[in-house]
């Protein structure tokens, strides 16, 4: 199937997936429960992604992502995939969540193969987090129009870590998992950030830290500097340089991913994401914990993600997939794009 088959048989898909959840009593979509919906009801329901699959030459299947221990999704993909025949690619996933750090040190920088250490000049790839946060990593260098600020572009989750975050938190390299402290490690505050509410549908996980005067950076590592961004086609060869896993390499195995249902932990919940890029690492794991907010750039230094979440299990070689947000609509949200001062 061409690009407009593919969107055409993913949309007939979701509506049939739709009715299968009707004939069965599921809900149709994540926040469909109701008002007294807990986590897990909305990890249940959909109990399924739609995206689209890269085929190469152009052509394109139908991405069907569901979770390991969840019985009635098995009955649905089975379904789905007499629906669709051979234009499916299904593949099991495990339970998706934010890519923060997930421990306290020592352990957290113990396991990290990036950069954990205090550096200066700052560049992406290295711990950083709200003082309040673990750790996550430091994305790229963004400006905005007729601003002289600069600033940082992470995560939500990472730079500001709670709805209850206030523009002004200060913000630490390295992140407090790896021993960053204020006001010795203070780079700067948090500035912007797109919010995620509980209970509300997301399609980017994306916050700003503006840096303190007087802060050297370095935009030029690992590949120069990211100035350029494209629109994931499926199928590219990317990479990132994260905190924890340091430079990985990946290809891009589906776009336009709905309901993605990610784990954010008590305060809010689990969220759903439409319009997610899926990469699966090439020669091991592409991302782990600490990893969140990586650049995912192609080999040619373009743009095309910004990573937020991912699994510890599923793929080709079952060590989990990577979810990013499109980082075109990343730049959009923020109003910001990747000319770094």
């Amino acid at each position: 199937m061409d690009l407009t088959q593919a969107r055409e048989t993913k949309a007939q898909l979701s509506d049939f997936a739709r009715d299968l959840a009707e004939q069965h009593g599921v809900p149709a979509s994540p926040y469909a429960v109701g008002d007294d919906a807990t986590p897990a009801d909305v990890v249940r329901a959909p109990t399924l992604s739609l995206g689209l699959a890269p085929r190469g030459d152009g052509e394109y299947g139908i991405a069907v992502r569901y979770r390991l221990g969840v019985p009635t999704a098995r009955s649905f993909v089975r379904k789905l995939a007499a629906e669709a025949g051979d234009a499916v690619d299904v593949r099991r996933t495990g339970r998706i969540r934010t890519l923060g750090a997930q421990v306290r040190p020592p352990v957290a920088t113990a396991r990290a193969l990036g950069e954990t250490d205090r550096v200066r000049p700052l560049r992406p790839g290295v711990s950083i987090a709200h003082v309040d946060v673990t750790a996550g990593t430091l994305g790229a260098f963004v400006v905005k129009a007729d601003d002289a600020g600069r600033y940082v572009l992470s995560n939500f989750h990472v730079l500001a870590g709670s709805p209850s975050a206030q523009v002004g938190d200060v913000v630490v390299q390295p992140g407090p998992a790896d021993g960053g402290r204020a006001p010795e490690d203070r780079v700067g505050t948090l500035a912007q950030v797109v919010p995620l509410m509980p209970g509300e549908p997301a399609t980017v996980d994306a916050a700003l830290a503006l840096l303190d005067d007087g802060i050297e950076i370095d935009p030029t590592y690992p590949v120069g500097a990211v100035t350029t961004t494209a629109v994931a086609a499926g199928g590219e060869a990317v990479a990132k340089i994260g905190r924890t896993t340091a430079h990985t390499q990946g290809r891009v195995t589906a776009i336009e991913m709905d309901d993605v249902v990610v784990g954010y932990g008590d305060e809010l919940g689990a969220l759903s994401f439409d319009n997610q890029i899926e990469v699966e690492g090439t020669g091991g794991t592409f991302s782990r914990g600490g990893d969140s907010g990586s650049l995912v750039y192609r080999e040619d230094g373009v743009a095309l993600g910004l990573l937020f979440a991912g699994s510890e299990t599923g793929g080709a070689d079952g060590t989990g997939l990577t979810y990013c947000n499109p980082v075109d609509a990343v730049l959009e949200a923020l109003g910001i794009t990747l000319a770094p001062r």
